[in-house]
């Protein structure tokens, strides 16, 4: 019982082998370019139109904005915005009861008038945050508090995270500076002012490396490698930033002068968090976010330590959520299933055998399965989780590319191994017309070629299966390369016989004169093949080639489950037919096929007038020795010349009846012999005679058993005086060829001393 399951998973395994192959694969070759970054920009691209398309949420009621503009400073009339102007907005700030204040401006120096009043508020007012820029060179870059708040610990960094791009898609909570010294993030110390309003109070998770807890809401810190980052700087505290929504939306924002001039409800700020920061262009404090397509579109920046201070608070109080990845591990997961997904739709649509649906199913599998990945992954942005979409999207695309190409690359295994049983232009014609695998066929005028080798049965006979099989595939591969370079058609393969077609599937002006062209250049080719017979120590061997021209019905012949493309009709039978009157190295075609060929190029050794089996009429038929114009070739053919042996061969013989031995046996000798043929004295008068170009056997009558073997040939349309009749030896055992070339050469000797 287990070994039948074993087999089936097996089977099973093996019709998925695509699957299990490029699934894998993919995968490693995606995540091998995630690490190197490639895909790193991409992804935040994705990551910032996802924050784009997210609903617009209602302005934040816990947060305004005091915003410094162009407009601001010509009201204040001077390049710069003195102490006593801070000090009256921030009195007036103060008197609407807010639960802090945050300064997103630069006051390490003073700037009079005004200076001493401002340092009062500023050592006064509780609520009251400054900044300082911590990371940089102390000289050049950072730049200090001031020393009133400093004093009392009421600083803090107001440093932003900007990627590659420049833009901010992290929010930092604390970090160190130069000396070590941890710093709490402008917009974190905004909240938790705000928060401790509330009893909610940071809280480090037992376990953690000191991951914070606000409420019920955990901030758990960014990693080097989370999201789309890649060996990004994870020092500090960081976390996701979590916009509210665009740009001017989020926070109520209100000018210098409106504060200034009282336009604004005394109840404005009352338990809210109010941050004072530049919000003009001159002032160069504006960021790129992911809402940013253009410069005008850049986040001021203390709204984006508003962002940071509301996405804190709404947390703590809303739960809000906040944007979270997965693992590394569970990332590579999502990404395997992507490529199996690609692959696995892919591989289930493999077997559709038409090109353009198998195209258009791929590409409505792949929208769908597109959109799916879409539609998941910005469901779960919403939901606060960041997955990967770049990769997996990659993944999808990639492995649904390596199934195609695995497909058409098996398409074109499926082509090639066919076509060592059929022509390329069958093979064409069954895989890319839409008419290929029609069943049926149509009426079509062709040239037939069939050949057949003399003497190859009885050959056969005498050697092992391995050797059959050797030789039989030297002799058709040599075959084959010549009717391949004429363009016909290896119709099928019949053991030693070959049937050829001209015009079929794809037919041409010259297919009669291509197919007497191959005729001839098959007949030159044997040379070669008996050249390798002989290196095998083997006889050599002949072939007869048949053609005939004529109408015939062709196409894929069968039923749905086997079929076989091929020709049927009366001109198929002629030909083989004609072919069976032919002797070794002979090349005889019909009177159709010399007609279609053009009678003036083919040259005709000799023509006879013959009634096959199962035609009507006579026909003729003609001896082709060659043929001119564009192809010139010929036959050369070595003069047969008979000697009269010393003393007369005594045989039997029967006259063969298509492959049927006949009933009657005859008696006779042989008188002379050539190297190929002999002249036979029957007894029995003219009744003994055979007719024209019949197939006989012959057992030739000699003393030692092992000469006794049967030896084949065909009668001649040779004249000889009464009661004679020339032949043509087709299949001689090997002993019995020795010894009758031995005869021949005796005979030679007396006739040529």
């Amino acid at each position: 019982m287990i070994r039948p399951l074993w087999t089936t998973w097996k089977q099973k395994a093996w019709e998925w082998r695509g699957v299990w192959i490029a699934t894998p694969s993919i995968t490693v070759l995606i995540l091998l370019l995630r690490l190197c970054g490639v895909l790193e920009a991409l992804e935040w691209s994705i990551f910032d139109q996802y924050m784009r398309w997210r609903p617009s949420e209602p302005a934040s009621q816990r947060i305004v904005l005091v915003g410094l503009d162009e407009a601001d400073m010509q009201y204040i009339g001077q390049g710069y915005v003195a102490d006593q102007v801070y000090a009256r907005l921030l009195q007036k700030l103060i008197a609407m009861e807010p639960r802090a204040i945050g300064l997103d401006i630069y006051r390490d120096l003073p700037y009079e008038p005004g200076h001493q009043a401002l340092i009062e508020i500023f050592t006064t007012t509780e609520n009251l945050i400054g900044i300082e820029k911590v990371v940089g060179d102390r000289l050049r870059q950072a730049v200090a508090a001031p020393p009133a708040l400093k004093q009392t610990g009421r600083v803090a960094a107001n440093d932003l995270l900007l990627d590659k791009d420049n833009t901010v898609r992290r929010a930092i909570l604390t970090q160190e500076n130069e000396n070590g010294e941890t710093f709490y993030s402008f917009g974190l110390y905004l909240a938790m002012f705000y928060l401790d309003a509330v009893g909610i109070a940071p809280q480090v998770i037992e376990g953690t490396d000191n991951w914070w807890q606000f409420g019920q809401m955990i901030f758990k810190p960014f990693e080097t490698n989370d999201g789309g980052y890649i060996r990004a700087d994870a020092g500090g505290y960081q976390v996701f930033l979590n916009y509210r929504s665009r740009p001017g939306s989020p926070f109520q924002m209100v000018s210098y002068r409106d504060i200034l001039e009282d336009r604004v409800p005394a109840s404005w700020g009352r338990d809210r968090l109010i941050l004072i920061g530049a919000v003009g262009e001159s002032f160069q404090d504006l960021f790129a976010t992911p809402f940013t397509l253009s410069a005008d579109q850049r986040m001021s920046g203390v709204e984006i330590h508003a962002n940071v201070a509301s996405q804190i608070i709404d947390a703590a109080l809303d739960n809000r959520p906040l944007i979270k990845t997965w693992s590394e591990p569970q990332e590579w997961l999502w990404i395997l299933l992507w490529s199996g997904i690609g692959a696995a739709l892919t591989w289930t649509i493999r077997s559709t055998s038409h090109v353009r649906r198998f195209l258009l199913r791929q590409i409505g599998l792949f929208s769908l399965a597109t959109a799916t990945l879409g539609g998941t992954t910005y469901l779960a942005f919403l939901s606060g989780w960041w997955l990967p979409v770049v990769p997996a999207f990659l993944a999808l695309s990639g492995s649904a590319i390596a199934i195609t190409a695995y497909v058409a690359r098996s398409a074109a295994d499926i082509r090639k191994t066919f076509g060592r049983y059929l022509s390329d232009e069958i093979v064409a014609t069954l895989l890319e017309s839409p008419e290929g695998l029609r069943m049926g066929g149509e009426r079509r005028k062709i040239t037939i070629l069939t050949s057949d080798l003399r003497g190859f049965t009885a050959l056969s006979e005498r050697l092992s299966p391995e050797e059959v099989v050797k030789v039989l595939n030297f002799y058709l591969s040599q075959m084959a390369d010549v009717i391949t370079a004429y363009q016909g058609t290896i119709d099928e393969f019949m053991g030693d016989g070959i049937l050829v077609l001209f015009g079929a599937p794809t037919q041409r002006v010259d297919d009669p004169e291509r197919a007497v062209a191959c005729a001839i250049a098959m007949q030159l080719k044997m040379n070669e093949v008996n050249q390798q017979l002989e290196e095998w120590d083997l006889n050599a061997l002949e072939m007869g080639i048949g053609i005939n021209t004529g109408e015939v019905v062709v196409g894929n012949l069968g039923s749905e489950k086997r079929t076989k493309y091929g020709v049927v009709g009366s001109q198929v039978n002629l030909t083989y037919r004609i072919e069976s009157y032919t002797t070794g190295g002979q090349i005889i075609i019909s009177e159709s096929t010399l007609k279609a060929a053009g009678a003036e190029i083919i040259e005709v050794e000799s023509k006879k007038l013959v009634q096959p089996k199962g035609v009507k009429q006579p026909i003729y038929i003609y001896e082709v020795g060659g043929i001119q114009g564009t192809h010139n070739l010929s036959i050369q053919k070595e003069a047969e010349i008979f000697f009269p042996i010393p003393q007369a061969l005594p045989l039997q013989y029967t006259i063969l009846e298509g492959k049927h031995v006949g009933e009657n046996l005859f008696t006779g000798q042989i008188l002379e012999l050539s190297t190929k043929g002999g002249l036979i004295q029957a007894e029995g008068g003219d009744n003994a005679l055979p007719i024209v170009l019949t197939n006989i056997k012959i057992n030739l009558q000699l003393q030692s058993p092992d000469l006794r073997e049967d030896v084949y040939a065909k009668a001649l349309d040779k004249p000889a005086e009464n009661g004679r009749f020339y032949i043509r030896f087709t299949a001689k055992p090997p002993a019995i060829e020795a010894q009758l070339q031995e005869l021949y050469h005796q005979a030679q000797k007396v006739a040529q001393p």
